[in-house]
């Protein structure tokens, strides 16, 4: 039988998880820049008759939208950054301070996890030896490398996708005609979201109908109720 030669970089090359901060950020900038810029200029397009206003409705919420978002998630990141580092400096004086009950701890997680009593204590102590703090925040606290909050990366996928997801509903709201742009907004942001849907379920290595009824249910929801609001309050501008 052929062996594979396996390191630990392509062995989590394999796996999923290692992608989930960047991948979560790009996905949700993505598919709220379709569906927020498609909506709302679905929205302006059921109350005008005019190209211009639906345009600069739609630049200005590009703009405002990708600022807003990855902001957002800077800040929504930053928190969970200062999170753990709150725990990570208190884990710090508490094996300084209590080492023979952190050790006991960590006894305690091996053992609740299958491990017998002895071998549990002989793991805890063979990890503390070798790095103390990393066997505790990541066996204890769950934090490790591959799931730590990075807030840059965060903001730039976000922002970065959601102007990528914007500029496809942007590009029809100059292409369309006028007369009937919401329905080619509606169809073609429909494809947009399957793809992006398809395209997540692919990078994140989930179930493909899931992940695209999931998509485009909700954002078939959101530029009904857009075109809904703007039929009710158009102005004809």
């Amino acid at each position: 039988m052929r062996q594979r030669n396996i390191t630990i970089e392509n062995y989590l090359d394999h796996h999923y998880l290692h992608r989930s901060n960047w991948l979560r950020a790009a996905v949700l900038g993505a598919n709220d820049g379709i569906i927020s810029i498609s909506s709302l200029a679905i929205g302006m397009a059921a109350a005008s008759t005019t190209r211009e206003p639906i345009v600069l409705a739609t630049v200005a919420g590009l703009v405002a939208g990708a600022l807003s978002m990855a902001a957002g998630e800077y800040v929504s990141v930053s928190s969970q950054t200062d999170i753990e580092k709150a725990d990570k400096e208190r884990e710090i004086k508490e094996l300084r301070d209590y080492p023979e009950q952190e050790l006991h701890v960590l006894a305690q997680i091996y053992e609740l996890r299958g491990l017998k009593k002895e071998t549990a204590r002989q793991v805890a102590l063979e990890l503390t030896e070798k790095d103390a703090l990393g066997a505790h925040l990541r066996d204890e606290l769950g934090i490790n490398e591959m799931n730590q909050a990075k807030p840059i990366q965060a903001a730039f996928a976000s922002g970065a996708s959601f102007t990528v997801g914007g500029i496809l509903p942007l590009a029809l709201v100059l292409l369309a005609p006028v007369t009937g742009m919401e329905y080619w907004l509606y169809g073609f942001t429909l494809l947009f979201l399957i793809l992006l849907g398809a395209a997540s379920a692919k990078a994140g290595g989930s179930s493909l109908s899931k992940a695209i009824w999931r998509i485009t249910l909700w954002g078939t929801l959101a530029m009904g109720l857009s075109a809904g609001v703007g039929y009710l309050f158009g102005v004809n501008v």
